[in-house]
């Protein structure tokens, strides 16, 4: 009899890995999930490992079992990654990376493609390329795990939102949808209204995910892992606030700024157009673009099921008493 073949999930707990590991299962494979906190397992074959995969000691042993395929969901700072990416490529048969769709430029009004020019390669301003920005840790990232070489993709999933993740701009729901819920306005900034997002049901996500593993059209290959329906901000706004009955307070660019920061991912991110061909992930994954969830009844199932027993993470009460003053100036 086959053996069951083996995935390791690191860091696994979050929505996408969440969704992803049952998939998994639906394809037979056996689950492991490493997680800093104990978890209990209510399905047979998830296994959760309890341990931090950022410690070089606790991910070394737990790489001597070798799996048969890792998916990588730490965020690891570049000089991290460099150090163990030839150990995680070379400890299994299939490494899959989780970056980021944040890594693309501005491709104009052209949909995104996996062969789109990168922030890294196409920006010239010193001062964000300095940093070590989101979108431009990813694409160092990738460039490093490229140079390693073996059977690894890159994943570049667009905005995802599921169980307790949801996005409006550059807030989470601990910072927009908490004020939401106690009738408090919303601010958001006029000149990204216009603006087009692709935000994707974590739970499409994890299907595709699932058909990438150990699949051998994957393998050296790179994938934006998204729906390609795309929505204005306005739009994303207009069914919150039409689910929720939540006020909003349209503000100048530079007040939302003031009040919220994330200066660079407003800049090179959020203020960009980030429509997608997902024709390659489709392909690859034998899907169609109507197999996947809908913006309006997505957000509308995720948001009724958060709100039976909201829970929030810590909450920043000084941006949250900045959000007062842009919405009542």
């Amino acid at each position: 009899m086959e053996q069951q073949k083996r995935v390791l999930l690191l860091g696994g707990t979050g929505v996408l890995g969440r969704y992803l590991a049952p998939e998994l299962r639906k394809k037979g494979f056996e689950v492991y999930i490493t997680s800093r906190s104990a978890h209990a397992s209510n399905e047979r074959g998830i296994i959760y490992l309890r341990g931090n995969a950022k410690d070089g000691a606790f991910l070394n042993e737990l790489l001597k079992e070798r799996f048969d395929a890792i998916v990588d969901f730490m965020i690891y700072n570049t000089e991290t990654f460099e150090k163990r990416c030839k150990t995680l490529v070379e400890s299994t048969d299939h490494y899959l990376f989780l970056s980021s769709y944040r890594v693309y430029g501005d491709s104009g009004e052209r949909p995104i493609t996996e062969n789109s020019p990168r922030l890294l390669d196409t920006v010239n301003d010193e001062a964000y390329l300095k940093t070590d920005e989101y979108g431009l840790t990813k694409a160092r990232q990738e460039n490093i795990l490229r140079a390693a070489g073996g059977r690894a993709t890159v994943i570049r999933p667009a905005i995802t939102y599921g169980v307790d993740r949801f996005q409006l701009g550059t807030m989470e729901a601990n910072e927009f949808l908490i004020r939401a819920l106690h009738k408090k306005p919303v601010i958001f900034p006029k000149e990204m209204l216009s603006k087009q997002a692709t935000m994707t049901w974590s739970g499409d996500v994890g299907k595709m995910i699932a058909h990438l593993v150990l699949n051998e059209r994957a393998f050296g290959e790179t994938y934006t892992v998204a729906t390609a329906e795309h929505r204005s901000w306005e739009e994303v706004l207009s069914i919150y606030r039409d689910l929720l009955n939540m006020q909003v307070r349209v503000v100048p660019l530079a007040a939302y700024e003031q009040a919220i920061g994330r200066l660079w991912q407003i800049k090179y991110d959020r203020m960009l157009d980030r429509v997608v061909d997902n024709s390659k992930i489709l392909s690859t994954c034998g899907m169609r673009q109507k197999d996947l969830m809908p913006l309006s009844e997505g957000l509308r199932i995720e948001l009724y099921r958060f709100l039976r027993d909201p829970k929030f993470g810590s909450v920043d009460e000084a941006m949250q008493k900045r959000m007062d003053a842009a919405a009542n100036a």
